[in-house]
C-alpha cells in the first residue's frame, strides 16, 4: 500500500474587506470580503461565543480580531467597527430597538467640547483618545488626495482691535 504525504504549506490569505455586519440570531459577525487571488467575493461567517448584555464590547472585539482562526480577515476591520457591531448586539440582548442602540451608540462616541477630560478614569480618557485619533485620521488631508495644497498660507483680518492678555502685560513689566 503507498502513501502520499502532502506537506502543508500555509499561504497568508489575500483578501480585502468589503463589507460587515451582525447577525443576531444565532449571533455572529459577517466578513464579505474578495479574495484576491481567485477575484471571487465571499462570506465569511464568525459565530459570536459566550456573550451577554453584561459583556464588555471592547474586549468582546480585541478577542475576535485577535482569534488565529479570524485574525487574516480581520485585519482590515476596524477595532472600533467591531466594538459598535458588538454594541448593536449587546443592545437587541438587552430588548433596545436598533434606533435606541443607534442613539446610544452615537452619545458614547461623539465627544463633547465642554466635556473635561481630567475627571475621566483612564478607561474612559483612552476611549475619548481613540475616538479623536479616528476623527483626525478621517478629516486628514494626505498629499493623494485631489484638495491637497502644500503650502497654504492665511491672512487673517486686522480690522478689529487686537486684545492683550492680562498676564502678558503684567510680565512685561516686571523686566
Amino acid at each position: 500500500m503507498h502513501f502520499l504525504y502532502f506537506s502543508k504549506v500555509y499561504v497568508r490569505m489575500m483578501c480585502t474587506a468589503k463589507k460587515c455586519g451582525i447577525r443576531f440570531q444565532p449571533p455572529a459577525i459577517i466578513l464579505i470580503y474578495e479574495n484576491e487571488m481567485k477575484g471571487k467575493s465571499r462570506q465569511r461567517i464568525m459565530p459570536v461565543r459566550n456573550f451577554s448584555k453584561f459583556s464588555d464590547c471592547n474586549r468582546a472585539a480585541e478577542q475576535l480580531k485577535n482569534n488565529p482562526r479570524h485574525k487574516n480577515y480581520l485585519e482590515q476591520v476596524s477595532l472600533r467597527q467591531l466594538e459598535k457591531l458588538f454594541s448593536f448586539l449587546r443592545g437587541y440582548l438587552w430588548g433596545q430597538s436598533l434606533a435606541e442602540t443607534m442613539e446610544q451608540i452615537q452619545r458614547e462616541t461623539t465627544i463633547d467640547p465642554e466635556e473635561d477630560l481630567n475627571k475621566l478614569d483612564d478607561k474612559e480618557l483612552a476611549k475619548r483618545k481613540s475616538i479623536m485619533d479616528e476623527l483626525f485620521e478621517k478629516n486628514q488631508k494626505k498629499k493623494d488626495d485631489p484638495n491637497f495644497i502644500y503650502d497654504i498660507e492665511v491672512e487673517f483680518p486686522q480690522d478689529e482691535q487686537l486684545q492683550s492678555c492680562g498676564w502678558d502685560t503684567e510680565s512685561a513689566d516686571e523686566f
